[in-house]
């Protein structure tokens, strides 16, 4: 059994996403990720391991990530985030979901701002070694 939401449109042959690639043909939704997306996906799930593990003890739930889409803050709870691009590595595109009931966005921060914490802790640790 898999945790992740239900398509709704799994298997219909009048998915809505699929009339999305018709208005731009270059965008193949069945395509798999190439080599170069791979790696940068994997990079990613490392990098979201490395912050969960140093933020989620500081009572941080996951990342905030601005949509260009909707111009709307979309909070993503860690296990959903590592879900998405787990599924974008087997599956070529991510997958649906809903998004996060009434969150507190105080308990959210920025890829940028956990990569910069992330970065933050690693030199302190090889000042501290040194």
């Amino acid at each position: 059994m898999s945790d992740e939401p239900i398509d709704p449109f799994a298997d219909d042959p009048e998915d809505p996403a699929y009339e999305l690639a018709q208005l731009d043909p270059s965008e193949d939704l069945d395509a798999p990720l190439s080599l170069h997306e791979r790696e940068e996906v994997l990079a990613e799930l490392g990098d979201l391991d490395v912050f969960r593990t140093l933020l989620e003890p500081r009572g941080y739930r996951g990342l905030v990530v601005d949509c260009e889409g909707c111009a709307e803050p979309h909070f993503f709870d860690w296990d959903l985030l590592t879900g998405n691009l787990r599924h974008l590595l087997n599956e070529g595109r991510t997958r649906v979901h809903e998004p996060a009931f009434a969150p507190d966005p105080s308990c959210y921060v920025s890829w940028d701002y956990a990569r910069g914490y992330a970065d933050g802790v690693c030199e302190a640790s090889e000042a501290q070694d040194a």
